[in-house]
């Protein structure tokens, strides 16, 4: 199902304005997932100056945040829309919420290689951030394309993803533990990877709600606060039902 298929109204304004803040979250996303992806290659290179162009760009993204948001609160007051243009409304306001708090976890491994940088030392742990990186970054790129296309199936593989990067995460910090008893001297580099790989986690977790609002937006469930995913699909049916 295409995001473009919510039905068209008798004002054509108001088809433009639904149209531009599902353009603009696009936009946002875009953004979102350039700072996620420029962030784990800075730190992973020891990129100073791509690590400093993410903190810079985290203004950009508080910005775009603050616009959509405008943009909502002006098509909610003016138009007052109801059954999928509110559940379309409310999905953006709450997405961009997401978004510009993946651009804040982006913006901290950011600062932690810049820090890694200064030090001249490549600690452990790279290798895990590369792999649950790759994980996230993938979690997020699905999450957007499925708010785009409004694709259930899509957006269940996200949330499905993030059990694993969660178990994943786990596995990471504890061999990081292990790395800091082996060699007392390595504790603050090995600390700043563990800053990092909880940035990714929390990343993760900010692209399955993004998924969950997919789930919002098609079927009007609720399901965030469902603590499995067979919950969530009970929840949310299938097509042949």
């Amino acid at each position: 199902m295409e995001i473009s298929s919510h039905k068209d109204h008798i004002s054509q304004q108001y088809n433009i304005e639904l149209d531009d803040i599902r353009t603009h979250l696009s936009e946002m996303g875009g953004l979102a997932q350039r700072q996620v992806n420029d962030a784990i290659q800075a730190l992973v290179d020891a990129d100073q100056e791509k690590a400093e162009a993410v903190v810079r760009a985290d203004s950009k993204v508080n910005k775009m945040e603050i616009s959509i948001d405008e943009e909502c609160v002006r098509i909610l007051a003016r138009r007052q829309p109801a059954a999928s243009d509110l559940r379309l409304v409310i999905a953006v306001t709450k997405a961009i919420t997401d978004l510009e708090r993946i651009g804040d976890e982006a913006s901290k491994i950011a600062r932690q290689a810049i820090s890694l940088n200064r030090d001249g030392i490549s600690p452990r742990g790279y290798v895990e951030v590369r792999h649950i990186g790759n994980h996230v970054s993938h979690m997020l790129h699905d999450a957007l394309d499925a708010f785009a296309r409004l694709d259930v199936d899509t957006a269940m593989k996200v949330v499905h993803t993030d059990k694993m990067v969660d178990m994943e995460y786990g596995t990471a910090m504890r061999e990081m533990i292990t790395f800091m008893i082996e060699d007392p001297r390595s504790i603050t580099r090995v600390l700043n990877i563990m800053w990092s790989l909880r940035s990714l986690e929390r990343i993760g977790d900010h692209a399955r709600n993004l998924a969950q609002y997919v789930i919002y937006l098609v079927k009007g469930e609720d399901v965030r606060h469902d603590n499995t995913t067979e919950a969530i699909e009970e929840q949310i049916g299938t097509d042949s039902e």
